[in-house]
């Protein structure tokens, strides 16, 4: 197969996997808004974890593209309480759709992985060199491994069958669609869920998880969207690429803006008896720059987004 250096969506069949998630549905606007035909696959009916049911299905289908964005995601208290799940499920899923991809020469594939799977005391900003110069991050080691494994994935396929395959790996993102689990889910829908209930309830503090001390880079999940199509036009290298907003902030300077954006009065503590997770994660994003991107919503203007999104579908959830 002969590696493209040029791809256009317009006009193309594009097969987003994992269109039900945050990401998946946000890729999935921004393609429609790119003029791609996007296509998806039924569920339930197609698992994409199952190799004969997934190779079945593409066989079938034949897209253009891919732009692999289901996954199992969640964090640090389901990365560590499922442990199986999040290793096994997103190693099946990059296997099965990387593998089926290619048996139905579908001509151009992105697998999106995501800036946990580097090092954890990799040297900041961390560029993509980095991955795999040093020991992960404990607290989600198991994503992280099946995400390493999908990369080299597409690495693989690219030099032994010429398949266009290529890898981005974005930052922490957040926004419309989210998960807003308490428990389970990412930091910021986390913390909007439980910063909301608190005020609802009127109590007078909330603990925030970790000392406040951890870095973190965010981004609003439509410039995620915006980032992929353009890297699935024009990005065809071996080596992944980075999509992060190019600035970091603290994990109590979030809370502070979570706290402003849904309007709790009462104080925040933090507790240093649970995990902090990675020191630092702020991302080397001269890549995607050199590729004439650049993310177009602030924090605050995400936070707020979300947080109306929030009260509009999932407050009463």
């Amino acid at each position: 197969m002969r590696v493209r250096r040029a791809f256009r969506v317009r006009g193309r069949c594009v097969f987003v996997a994992g269109h039900r998630g945050m990401v998946g549905a946000a890729v999935e606007r921004a393609l429609v808004r790119a003029g791609a035909a996007v296509l998806t696959a039924p569920w339930p009916g197609v698992d994409l974890r199952r190799q004969a049911q997934t190779e079945a299905w593409l066989a079938d289908a034949r897209p253009d593209a891919v732009v692999l964005a289901a996954a199992r995601v969640g964090g640090i208290l389901a990365n560590d309480a499922r442990p199986a799940e999040f290793l096994y499920d997103n190693l099946a899923i990059a296997s099965a759709v990387i593998e089926g991809a290619h048996r139905a020469g579908v001509g151009r594939l992105l697998f999106l992985g995501s800036s946990c799977i580097y090092p954890r005391a990799a040297p900041q900003p961390i560029v993509e060199s980095a991955l795999l110069s040093g020991p992960l991050e404990p607290t989600n080691q198991w994503y992280a491994v099946a995400k390493i494994a999908g990369v080299k994935l597409c690495q693989a396929y690219r030099r032994q069958y010429g398949c266009d395959f290529v890898s981005a790996l974005p930052c922490n993102l957040y926004g419309p669609g989210d998960r807003f689990d308490a428990e389970g889910g990412h930091v910021i829908p986390g913390l909007m869920r439980r910063m909301h209930e608190a005020k609802r309830a009127g109590r007078a503090s909330l603990a925030v998880w970790g000392t406040g001390r951890p870095r973190r880079e965010f981004l609003h999940v439509d410039d995620l969207a915006a980032a992929a199509v353009r890297v699935l036009e024009r990005y065809a290298r071996e080596e992944p690429i980075n999509i992060g907003a190019g600035e970091d902030v603290t994990v109590a300077e979030l809370a502070g803006h979570v706290r402003d954006v849904t309007g709790y009065a009462g104080t925040l503590t933090f507790d240093p008896s649970k995990p902090d997770g990675t020191p630092r994660k702020l991302l080397d994003v001269s890549r995607m720059r050199a590729l004439g991107w650049r993310p177009g919503i602030g924090l605050r203007e995400g936070l707020a987004d979300t947080y109306r999104w929030f009260l509009e579908h999932a407050a009463a959830a």
